[in-house]
């Protein structure tokens, strides 16, 4: 299964840069090409929304994470957990998930700035090859 950070909760929602404070979860389950969309549990927490979204995603059983950004301590839950991460940008669900199958996408091999999903916004390098 392959979990995207989402702003909303259909294929034509754009991607969410954030991974711990996104709205939803997209779920794309490759075999049957169907997406279940859950709502993100960690959006609103004061505090360790990585950790607890990098939970909700392991408790879910998500082989692969397409988001903008993964802080460190939500980098290194996923990592333990044996989840790969990739970069996408603001695009629509669906096409992030072609460019993965595409190969396009590129892999989040070290971890962002702790934090940086509480702005809201993309910080630089996080095009699609």
């Amino acid at each position: 299964m392959i979990a995207i950070s989402s702003t909303g909760n259909t294929e034509s929602a754009l991607s969410d840069p954030r991974f711990g404070r996104c709205e939803y979860f997209a779920l794309y389950e490759p075999k049957t090409e169907t997406y279940t969309f859950i709502e993100n549990k960690a959006q609103s927490a004061s505090g360790g929304a990585g950790i607890a979204a990098s939970q909700q995603i392991i408790d879910l059983g998500a082989e692969v994470v397409l988001t903008g950004n993964l802080g460190p301590n939500a980098y290194n839950v996923l990592k333990g957990a044996g989840i790969r991460a990739f970069r996408t940008s603001a695009v629509l669900v669906s096409e992030a998930v072609e460019l993965y199958k595409a190969g396009r996408l590129s892999p989040l091999d070290e971890a962002g700035d702790a934090h940086a999903g509480m702005r809201k916004g993309f910080r630089g390098g996080f095009e699609n090859k």
